[in-house]
């Protein structure tokens, strides 16, 4: 007899997620993991990235006051105060969780957990002491860290990760964040809205190059406007300290160096899946440059083991993790789940403004449908009376096949991450612009800026110019 049903190594968005469906499946569960309960989203990632990104827009309320006839001033920004702020939301949040494990009679393995056999874990404790788990079904859920690049070395005092970035107890004169994704484009605005110069450096053409095209082009007027500086198309050399700080050596278009120099430089060039020297490969586990390859239900191609969240290829997102985790632990219920549109997992980058989106961007829904077969419509949220409350700019842009399905939409503007849920249920539904038109959305929201993009699509514009 094993020792259990499931054994899920890694609690982090994924590992948990299975862990609380599977316990409430009636199956037996050990979780196994080495640092907290939550893993990076909740202790070093999601939450207190969001909670610095409230900060920000607080300070940024203060810094404009003025112009909603509001008499306020900014007298500065007190790091360890909102430190012990975004800490308290991981603290509360990470009881919680806790209590639900503890509830759920799920076992929690403390230690660092390594497969050691077809249904083993083996895990060594923090006093080196080494104990062996089974389970009839496994789940590898070992998550992410930081990365960077080639001869580039994190020092955690003037070179540092997004990790590191969470815990500075001050706020920096300026800052060189290397890489233009959702990670570098957060903490840029992040450091902007507390007073920092900002250059952001980005190898490829233009900032959150997996999003639409229009979307990166928002932004990076966005930041324009907000005096962040963007160095896009170039690549990254080298970087020295200096007596100040940094000093970044950088490639222009012409080919020629430049060097830039500045108090910190953020490394923020994505996330690479934590697999090594965990035992994957020995058990037969194929891995593509560290991840874990898994076929469209998270098996593996090994009998009883999974794998979810950040170490399978694709996006790597909380949201995404949890939904794989819910999916394996019912498989090995008996259910049968459906399996997982990955185009259909919303995305949302939480900078000022927001960028969010779900689907396809016109790029891909012309290379996958062709170019004549597709329309487009952009909604801009000038003609939204909530955003023209909220001072913000912005658009909805949907991306439709020719008398067919939306098959993308994508929103940049301040809070538009919070119309993403009935973006992603028009993209599920598969609906027609004639099937959301009808909808009624309350005003004046935001929301309604969703329903006119589709009545403008479907030939019924009201609150824009035709």
């Amino acid at each position: 007899m094993a020792d259990f049903d499931v054994l899920i190594l890694g609690a982090g968005s994924g590992g948990y997620a299975c862990a609380l469906r599977a316990a409430q499946l009636g199956l037996t569960v050990g979780l196994v993991e080495q640092d907290k309960l939550g893993g990076t989203c909740l202790h070093v990632g999601c939450i207190p990235t969001k909670a610095l990104l409230h900060a920000a827009e607080v300070a940024d309320s203060a810094r404009e006051a003025g112009q909603f006839g509001i008499q306020a001033t900014l007298e500065g920004v007190d790091m360890p105060g909102v430190n012990a702020y975004a800490d308290g939301v991981v603290s509360r949040l990470h009881k919680g969780l806790t209590g639900l494990i503890t509830g759920r009679g799920i076992t929690v393995i403390e230690g660092r957990g390594r497969l050691s056999g077809p249904n083993e874990v083996t895990v060594t404790a923090a006093d080196g002491a080494e104990a062996s788990y089974s389970g009839e079904n496994l789940v590898l859920a070992s998550g992410s860290y930081p990365r960077t690049l080639p001869g580039l070395e994190i020092d955690g005092e003037r070179v540092i990760t997004s990790e590191q970035a969470l815990r500075l107890d001050r706020v920096p004169r300026s800052v060189i964040v290397l890489g233009g994704g959702v990670i570098g484009c957060e903490f840029a605005s992040v450091w902007r809205s507390f007073g920092a110069e900002v250059t952001i450096l980005e190898a490829l053409p233009r900032l959150v190059p997996a999003e639409d095209e229009a979307c990166s082009k928002a932004l990076e007027r966005a930041f324009r406007k907000r005096k962040i500086t963007m160095r896009t198309s170039t690549p990254f050399q080298s970087v020295t300290t200096t007596d100040d700080g940094v000093a970044v050596t950088v490639e222009g278009a012409n080919g020629e160096q430049s060097v830039l120099e500045a108090e910190l430089m953020l490394v923020a060039v994505g996330r690479g899946p934590v697999t090594d020297g965990l035992g994957f490969e020995e058990h037969g586990v194929h891995l593509d440059r560290g991840f874990v390859v898994t076929d469209a239900s998270c098996r593996t191609g090994v009998a009883n083991l999974w794998a979810v969240g950040d170490i399978v290829p694709g996006l790597q997102l909380a949201h995404r993790g949890f939904q794989q985790g819910i999916f394996v632990a019912e498989m090995i219920a008996g259910l049968d789940p459906a399996p997982i549109d990955e185009t259909a997992i919303p995305r949302v980058t939480y900078s000022r403004p927001e960028v969010a989106s779900v689907g396809l961007t016109e790029a891909q829904a012309a290379e996958r449908h062709g170019a004549e077969a597709i329309k487009t419509l952009t909604y801009d949220l000038g003609g939204n009376g909530k955003s023209q409350i909220l001072k913000t700019q912005g658009f909805v842009k949907l991306v439709q096949r020719v008398d067919g399905p939306v098959v993308g939409i994508h929103l940049v503007g301040d809070r538009v991450g919070e119309l993403i849920g009935e973006a992603q249920l028009i993209y599920g539904w598969e609906a027609h612009p004639e099937d959301v038109a009808p909808l009624v959305h309350a005003h004046p929201t935001q929301n309604e800026a969703l329903g006119e993009a589709h009545l403008a699509l479907a030939g019924k514009a009201l609150h824009a110019h035709s």
